[in-house]
């Protein structure tokens, strides 16, 4: 097993809450099917391998398949909501976006993007407040629920300004996950992980997703300092594409989020070899988190 220190579980059995807890992690209501099998798998099977990948694309013919592909190897597939202003995104997931908004994607596709990939995979949709907040927060949280998504991540949704959208996910019982800052105080990412729920959303490197460096020197830290504040699980992304970065990430948190490279894996090879090019670093990928990293004497 990974040296990383685990978060104290909630759970009195896989899937069941403990007597006088709350639903699940930092949940405040009655968790939905989905949502309770994300905690489950954390119990069960941490360090996870969470994959993104646009709704639609490369187009919204295509897309099912390469997903479905991706969720042979990944724990968790982070859906992406296209939108034309991501601001946490760099320029890989920006044209990503745009090209499957150009094919023609609709909120309907992400739906039935959903609907198919939450029977064989945990699914956390990724988007942005004003798309989602154009659509409907009622209607937003009460179709992903029925589609079977797990919850949601939301990089832009400000705790001061979450109120309605945390009332409506809670009222169909979907997790928020939110996006943290190390910057923040103690007080505040309590909060945070008081409101939210599924894992917590560390940034491996600073700015905006895409990069390919080396990981921050002050995540470990950063995870350590967390799992004094929550019991939350905790997932590193922005900046991790290799397989050695995911082995590093699995030795203190509980997940490695990775998006970037997959997108580019299946810009850089002609058709269906980019696909395969992604599965197979999906599978690299998984297996660095299996794996214990080496340490030198």
């Amino acid at each position: 097993m990974p040296a990383h220190q685990p978060f104290a579980p909630v759970f009195a059995a896989v899937g069941a809450p403990a007597a006088g807890s709350p639903a699940s992690f930092g949940h405040q209501g009655e968790l939905g099917g989905a949502a309770q099998a994300l905690d489950a798998a954390f119990l069960t099977r941490s360090p996870l391998l969470a994959a993104y990948l646009p709704a639609g694309y490369p187009d919204p013919v295509t897309s099912l398949d390469l997903l479905h592909q991706l969720a042979a190897s990944a724990d968790i597939l982070e859906v992406g909501w296209p939108y034309t202003d991501p601001m946490m995104d760099g320029p890989v997931i920006q044209e990503a976006g745009a090209q499957a908004l150009a094919a023609g994607f609709t909120v309907r596709h992400l739906m039935e993007t959903v609907r198919s990939l939450a029977p064989v995979t945990h699914v956390l949709v990724m988007g942005y407040y004003q798309p989602l907040y154009r659509y409907g927060l009622r209607r937003t949280a009460e179709e992903l629920a029925e589609a079977g998504a797990a919850g949601v991540i939301l990089p832009d949704l400000n705790i001061d300004e979450a109120a309605p959208w945390l009332a409506e996910a809670c009222r169909v019982g979907l997790h928020t996950v939110f996006v943290i800052a190390p910057t923040a105080s103690d007080e505040r990412l309590r909060r945070i992980a008081a409101a939210g729920g599924g894992m917590l959303y560390a940034p491996a490197t600073a700015g905006v997703t895409g990069t390919t460096g080396t990981l921050s020197d002050s995540l470990p830290s950063f995870v350590r300092r967390l799992r004094t504040l929550t019991s939350l699980p905790v997932g590193a992304g922005i900046g991790v594409s290799r397989p050695e970065q995911a082995a590093h990430i699995a030795q203190f948190a509980d997940a490695a989020i990775v998006g970037s490279a997959f997108i580019r894996a299946v810009r850089d090879a002609p058709g269906r070899a980019g696909f395969a090019a992604a599965a197979q670093l999906a599978g690299e990928l998984r297996q660095a988190l299996r794996v214990p990293a080496v340490t030198a004497a």
